[in-house]
């Protein structure tokens, strides 16, 4: 792509009955063997490349937005939200380090099928991205990883919900925790709501 800057992105907890969704944006041009979509790694491999794409990006970002966020907004728009700050965390260290930013001399890679909007930079947004660009796949061990990261240090605080464990996601145990403590601080509160009816809630 010439003098184009590749910045690949992607985001960790989508999905979770608790904690916040993060995202990650990554500009990296040193090859580090394995890295992959970050699911398909284990824990003990995602942290050890964690370290080495840190080490090696130009620049990275970490966004976050928290369950309050998730709730007023949606959780698509609050994904957006954190991958927006991503962003800028990521052209705060770039511009830190090479000065000036020209947003046309910048792609944005997004992984799924939604260009991620209000941000001034061409998004190409690529089904399977994680699989597919390296720089998205970067992304997704630096959010999957920072993330696990805060669920193990909520689960510190909140310990009958076994978060160390599930992450925030709905396991069987998370399902019988609630119904026996209720949710707590740190629980998207529409999201359980909406599994009232659940069997497990019955």
């Amino acid at each position: 792509m010439g003098n184009i800057l590749k910045i690949g992105i992607d985001e960790a907890g989508r999905g979770p009955l608790a904690g916040p969704v993060v995202s990650a944006a990554v500009m990296i041009k040193h090859r580090i063997e394995g890295v992959r979509d970050s699911k398909k790694l284990s824990p003990e491999k995602r942290a050890l490349l964690f370290n080495e794409i840190v080490e090696h990006a130009v620049a990275f970002g970490i966004g976050t937005a928290t369950v309050e966020e998730i709730d007023a907004l949606n959780i698509l728009n609050a994904t957006f939200l954190s991958m927006r700050r991503a962003i800028y965390s990521l052209l705060i260290t770039y511009s830190r380090k090479f000065g000036e930013i020209e947003p046309d001399n910048f792609v944005v890679f997004v992984d799924g099928n939604r260009p991620i909007p209000d941000i001034p930079f061409r998004v190409k947004a690529i089904i399977k991205g994680d699989n597919l660009i390296y720089e998205i796949s970067c992304a997704s061990i630096l959010a999957k990883v920072y993330r696990d990261n805060i669920m193990v240090a909520l689960a510190n605080v909140y310990p009958q919900y076994g978060f160390e464990k599930n992450k925030g996601y709905g396991t069987r145990e998370h399902f019988e925790a609630l119904k026996r403590f209720g949710i707590s601080p740190v629980h998207r509160k529409k999201f359980v709501r909406g599994l009232e009816n659940v069997t497990l809630f019955g």
